[in-house]
């Protein structure tokens, strides 16, 4: 031992080696406690089961230990990850009920070796795990409040992608094919603003309002939507079943890749708004004669200098086939540069929205606010990716980064679950939209207009209003196919706006229909006017309301409860047993044919035995209610056992 002599201080450096724990630690301590409390880990050794050539002493729990351990710790890398875990390997598994830690190679060849039918297991478990035990104990969900007092449980769903580089091989004729070993994983695609030669997509399925994850699911390249959102539907009816909330109240808040017709009907029986991008719409004739007319809102972000003009467009027929929706669309000024959303035309930019909330309880503005709002989604992906990063390359099979993946949100929400339990608070209702001012004289609604209205006919036999066409250039066409063109515009005393169309006295003289729509019959004096009522719409007057948790707060309690806390460990030394006299032991017919073994026996060849003796953890800075709810023995409970 060295020692350094100082007037003060003592300094002494021992040569032997005494590793110090790793920070995170604790927190697996934690969260290993909570599984075992609720028997987590017998269920995946009875419900995740796989086997394989060579599979040796290790099941899939031993596998499983080291990706939890793997996505708690925030290490970088596998590699940082082993090292830091060496020195502590036999109280880490013994956390686990199991003896030996398998290595880094043999996690590799596990992963690489995974099937389909054990992570759809494991994604099985890891949904029914989140839905036993909700967060509160009225199950409380949190929702987004309607102008008509409704509520809806909003649930987000996007993809993420990760981009991987490449070296560049030579490939000439006296080189064989070159192999690559992402080429399970990944594709061509598009990368965004991430740099590399092909990506990973995975789509990932959120509750807006609690910030847990009900699902990940991953493909190479650009992924495959469609499908990935099917299998995101059935995590969301499970969540509603598990919950008994309607699902016409569940409303989806999708990416503009999921905007166009043919996804309607993979969504029917949910409410949606998405981003459209079939502008062909534009051209429909009930969209294209609405955009002529006045907007129904202007709508401008707090952060942005823009400002668009919205325009309401309910029971437009889209896609294939024909399914009704309500078509919002925002348009505005183009500038110098192309708009990277939207199609420009005649120097204005369109945007498309559709979704089918009803315009009883939603306006055009609160549409767009409400798509615009699933940008907050964006916060929650950059918390995954500093705090686990679940892109990172943890297998290069598809199925092995599937099953690491699984395990990162697993952790993410047990995060959540016990956070809650440390800081019980309500849930906080933020105003998402005020409410609706009452309409006042001569002032454009607030609500937006219904479908214009014209007047009946004066007298029988004659033309009425509905005889004339809106055609999509804006004019009305009248019984004889001549144009009426807009000539005033004037707000009405109860907020309507009233659009006066007239015709040429030119058409109106030589029209052969002239008698049967002129009021002063064969003589033709005056042109034909023709108005058009906007009413307001019929919108409940009350605020938007959302209500949710803090996205941070409860997650990063249990992340930083024992984070800074000393753990001291009482591993019983290694006594060599002395081994008993051999005697004859008769083999049974199974043994000697070396039969395979069961389920019971293959788990038994990595279990810990209980002659190995008992490790002792001691966590500091855990308050004594959350240690008992983890059954767990506290200093002060020690002692009166002493």
């Amino acid at each position: 031992m060295t020692s350094i002599a100082d007037e003060s201080v003592r300094i002494q450096a021992p040569s032997e080696s005494n590793p110090a724990t790793p920070s995170w630690f604790g927190e697996v301590v934690v969260i290993t406690a909570h599984l075992r409390k609720h028997d987590m880990l017998s269920k995946i050794n009875e419900q995740v089961r796989f086997t394989r050539k060579r599979f040796g002493r290790y099941e899939v729990i031993d596998f499983l230990a080291v990706l939890f351990g793997y996505a708690i710790c925030g290490e970088r890398t596998l590699e940082e990850f082993y090292e830091s875990l060496q020195p502590f390997a036999i109280p880490f598994m013994a956390l686990f009920e199991r003896d030996r830690l398998p290595s880094r190679s043999a996690l590799s060849r596990f992963l690489a070796a995974l099937t389909e039918e054990p992570v759809e297991a494991l994604r099985a478990l890891f949904l029914a795990d989140l839905l036993a035990r909700p967060l509160t104990p009225d199950k409380q969900t949190g929702g987004l409040v309607d102008r008509k007092g409704h509520t809806w449980v909003v649930f987000d769903i996007d993809g993420t992608r990760e981009a991987a580089h490449q070296r560049a091989l030579p490939q000439t004729d006296e080189l064989p094919p070159p192999f690559r070993r992402l080429d399970d994983v990944c594709a061509p695609g598009y990368r965004g603003r991430k740099r590399g030669e092909v990506v990973r997509t995975r789509t990932t399925v959120a509750q807006a309002h609690s910030y847990q994850w009900l699902g990940s699911f991953g493909n190479r390249g650009n992924g495959r939507y469609r499908e990935e959102l099917r299998k995101g539907l059935v995590a969301i009816r499970w969540y509603l079943a598990a919950y008994q909330l309607p699902p016409e109240r569940t409303l989806l808040r999708l990416d503009g890749q999921y905007g166009n017709g043919a996804v309607l009907s993979d969504v029917a029986g949910f409410a949606f708004v998405t981003r459209g991008k079939e502008y062909s719409l534009l051209d429909h004739p009930s969209v294209s004669a609405r955009l002529h007319l006045p907007p129904d809102q202007e709508q401008q972000r707090p952060e942005s200098q823009m400002v668009r003009s919205l325009y309401d467009c309910p029971e437009v027929p889209v896609g294939p086939g024909g399914v009704p929706c309500r078509v919002v669309v925002a348009t505005h000024p183009a500038g110098k540069k192309k708009s990277p959303v939207g199609v420009t035309r005649a120097g204005m930019v369109y945007e498309l929205f559709l979704t089918n909330l009803p315009q009883q309880g939603f306006t055009a503005c609160n549409v767009v606010e409400l798509y615009l709002h699933r940008g907050a989604f964006e916060p929650i992906l950059a918390d995954e990716d500093r705090e686990q990063d679940p892109d990172r390359w943890c297998s290069h099979s598809a199925w092995g980064q599937e099953a690491w993946q699984c395990v990162a949100q697993w952790v993410w929400n047990l995060r959540l679950e016990l956070g809650h339990h440390l800081h019980p608070d309500p849930v906080r209702t933020t105003e998402f939209a005020p409410a609706l001012p009452p309409p006042s004289a001569h002032m454009p609604p607030s609500s937006g207009y219904a479908p214009p209205e014209v007047g009946s006919a004066w007298k029988a036999g004659r033309f009425s209003g509905r005889d004339f066409t809106l055609h999509t250039d804006g004019t009305l066409r009248c019984p004889a196919n001549q144009e009426l063109r807009i000539q005033e515009q004037r707000q009405e005393a109860d907020s309507s706006l009233r659009i006066v169309y007239g015709a040429s006295i030119r058409s109106c003289r030589s029209c052969p229909l002239r008698e049967q729509c002129q009021w002063q019959g064969h003589a033709t004096k005056k042109l034909r006017q023709v108005s058009l009522l906007l009413h307001p719409l019929a919108v409940g007057p009350a605020p938007l309301l959302w209500r949710d948790w803090s996205r941070r707060e409860h997650r990063r309690a249990c992340l930083q409860l024992v984070c800074h806390q000393h753990i001291e460990m009482s591993i019983p030394p290694q006594v060599p047993v002395a081994s008993p006299p051999t005697a004859e032991v008769a083999l049974s017919r199974a043994e000697r044919a070396h039969t395979r073994l069961c389920w019971k026996a293959r788990l038994a060849r990595n279990a810990r035995s209980r002659a190995t003796g008992q490790i002792t953890i001691t966590l500091f800075g855990v308050p004594e209610g959350f240690a008992t709810f983890f059954r767990l023995a506290s200093a002060s409970q020690e002692s009166m056992q002493a």
